[in-house]
């Protein structure tokens, strides 16, 4: 997957312009961005930012996390027989690792009443991210949207302020970030698993 995203990185880089490229990745598609970035950095093709929406830190904390585990976790064997066999089959979407070697600005969006990605696992992440040395010249933000709310894991694409979120979070060194709004780049993202929010980027009313 993740070579298959570099290629429609490239497609759609050649055919933006000068326009930013930002992108986004939702829940298992957080792994799939990161390590997508990650290689754009290495090869110092960087996208302009990148947008994880309820990421963890690494699939084998998410499986341990995970709704479907919850009999299991406290079996004995269960990382032996559940975890590692994952991990040893080279699955590790290591969010935790490769926020270590991205070099531009990030923005972290969890639901405090997440089911599936607990919350503290992207808190966690943006802990580990914020003091990184790669993040030194870019901006880092993390935005928690209270559980009342109940966007749960897939339901911030309905939050009323998401636009406005998106429209001042200003990332660094986008020398036209003034001139080109956040809203206006919408159509320059590549989503990694993002579903339904780019076919309802205006904003509702909460009831």
């Amino acid at each position: 997957m993740t070579y298959d995203a570099l290629h429609v990185f490239d497609w759609i880089k050649a055919r933006s312009g000068d326009n930013p490229v930002y992108i986004w990745g939702h829940s298992l598609g957080t792994g799939v961005a990161t390590n997508l970035v990650r290689r754009l950095c290495e090869r110092e093709t960087p996208p302009d930012a990148l947008i994880l929406e309820s990421p963890f830190t690494n699939i084998r904390e998410e499986a341990k996390s995970h709704p479907f585990s919850v009999i299991y976790r406290y079996f004995p064997g269960f990382d032996w027989f559940f975890l590692d066999p994952i991990t040893s089959s080279g699955i590790k979407f290591a969010n935790d690792e490769n926020v270590k070697h991205i070099s531009c600005s990030l923005l972290i969006l969890h639901a405090e009443d997440d089911p599936v990605v607990p919350f503290q696992l992207g808190r966690k992440l943006y802990n580990i991210a914020a003091p990184s040395q790669s993040f030194r010249d870019f901006k880092v933000q993390f935005i928690p949207f209270h559980s009342d709310l109940g966007y749960r894991h897939k339901y911030i694409y309905k939050s009323p302020e998401l636009p406005r979120i998106l429209r001042l979070w200003r990332p660094t060194q986008i020398p036209h970030a003034r001139a080109h709004p956040v809203h206006r780049w919408l159509p320059h993202m590549l989503p990694c698993c993002c579903r339904e929010f780019l076919g309802n980027s205006e904003p509702e009313h909460q009831h």
